[in-house]
């Protein structure tokens, strides 16, 4: 879907732009042009980068959480 008709960016670019670190809005002005004309995309590319960023974290959350790796427990 695309977020920004002004520059022709898609929910892909951003997840794309998440996945080399992008994690807020300015980055993705800064990377991908979002808000920089209209500026009615800002809603709608806050919400594709939130949910991009909390899949990301879920992702790196269950690689470290894999039971091939056993967690070590530490007595308090």
């Amino acid at each position: 879907m695309y977020v920004c008709i002004c520059r022709a960016v898609t929910e892909k670019h951003i997840e794309t732009a998440v996945q080399g670190g992008a994690r807020r809005l300015r980055d993705l002005r800064q990377q991908l042009g979002v808000t920089e004309e209209c500026g009615r995309c800002a809603q709608c590319a806050k919400q594709c980068l939130d949910g991009a960023v909390e899949q990301a974290c879920a992702s790196a959350c269950s690689s470290v959480a894999d039971p091939a790796y056993p967690q070590l427990l530490i007595a308090a």
